[in-house]
Parts: C-alpha cells; structure tokens; sequence
C-alpha cells in the first residue's frame, strides 16, 4: 500500500476521518472496475449499515467512484469523482438499502457496459482501508484484494482445478490462498487464487486456454 496513515490516505481535502468509509470505499470500487476490465458506462451502487448512513458525509460515495475510476486510494480526484464520472459519460445511481447484513460496512455495486456485460459484486470494508470482496456474480467468496489474484471461471469438472494449478506450478507461481465456489454440483464454478507475484498476460492466456475454462480474470496488487 502507498499510504501510511489515515491522512494519507483520505489527504487534507478528503471529508471524514475514516479509512473504512473512504480507502476501503475506494478499494472495492477498485476492484470491482478490475473486475469488469474496463471503464463502465452504467453503475448501480447499494449501501448497507454503517455506509448507508453516513456516506455522503464521510465521502463514501466519491471513493467507490473514484475507485471505479481507477483512482488509488490517495489520488486527489477522488474528491471531484462524481464529476469526473459523469464528464466521462458513466451513469451512477446510489441507493440506501435498509436491509441487515453480517458487516456493517457493505456496499453492492453492479456494474457494466451492455446488458450482457455486466458484473455484480458485494464488498466490505473491515477497517483500515482492507476489504474483502464477499460476493461475485452470486459466487460467495472471501477475496482480499491485498494479494495479486485470479480469478477463473469454469464448468465443474474432473481435473480443472490441477489444470490450472499445474500451469501456476509450471511458470514458479506459489500459491498462497485458494477456493473454489460453484452454484451447484456440475454447473458454473469460480476459482479464486491468491498469489504471491503479479501474473504475466500470457500465463492468463495459457489458463483461459484450458479445457473447461470460460474466463479469466487477474487482479493486482
């Protein structure tokens, strides 16, 4: 991470005082507009507990959107974010949902370019600018965002998961977090892996190549 404290992380502009309602904001933003793989044109964003009530006055809102943005955590556009977005063309809406969740600090965003281009995913923010992503695509999942990772969706079969583990092997990747979702029992799964060193585009592109394989998905730290 590139901040030290707080202030470094919200800067002397920022409003709030909280790394949880604003850093972590941004980092799920962040992830989620990795996760898409391109600026989104359209972005529908739910807050829960502690985030619906007291986004705006903590900046919540300005630091997802900056995070869609790919704005880092202490880049001083995030204050003018909503801005930016909708200079750029992007349609926002927030909404305050009433609903109880596990964290208090849980915002959903869905987001996309066309209707079949288009990623829903369920972030919280624990405190200190850490977050994990809890729910992608209505895969449940325990995803940190603080590791380099990827993401690979695939049909459950026999063999994939030693597929994929076999080209990490092969290319000197250590693994340092795994697991596997699937929505039921021979049907769509996700594999999440947490590694210890950025991926090269073409190890992606050797994965993706893999039977059973649908699509892959790289996340930086």
């Amino acid at each position: 991470m590139k901040y030290r404290t707080v202030f470094d992380i919200i800067g002397p502009i920022m409003i709030g005082p909280s790394s949880s309602h604003t850093a972590g904001a941004a980092r799920i933003g962040r992830v989620a507009r990795t996760l898409l793989g391109k600026q989104p044109k359209w972005v529908e964003i739910s807050f829960y507990g502690s985030f619906a009530k007291t986004y705006k006055g903590h900046g919540t809102d300005l630091a997802i959107v900056g995070g869609l943005l790919d704005f880092d955590t202490s880049d001083q556009r995030i204050k003018n974010s909503l801005e930016i977005a909708k200079n750029l063309g992007i349609d926002i809406s927030m909404a305050v949902e009433t609903a109880v969740t596990d964290h208090p600090n849980t915002a959903k965003i869905r987001l996309g370019t066309s209707e079949e281009d288009v990623i829903e995913l369920v972030g919280i923010s624990i405190g200190g600018g850490k977050i994990e992503i809890i729910e992608l695509n209505s895969f449940q999942l325990k995803l940190s965002g603080n590791h380099p990772a990827i993401l690979v969706v695939h049909d459950d079969r026999y063999g994939v998961i030693a597929a994929v583990s076999n080209v990490l092997a092969k290319h000197e990747i250590n693994i340092g977090h795994m697991e596997v979702s699937r929505k039921e029992k021979g049907q769509e799964a996700l594999m999440v892996i947490e590694v210890d060193q950025n991926l090269a585009d073409d190890l992606l592109l050797e994965v993706g190549s893999l039977p059973n394989i649908s699509k892959v998905t790289k996340i930086h730290d």
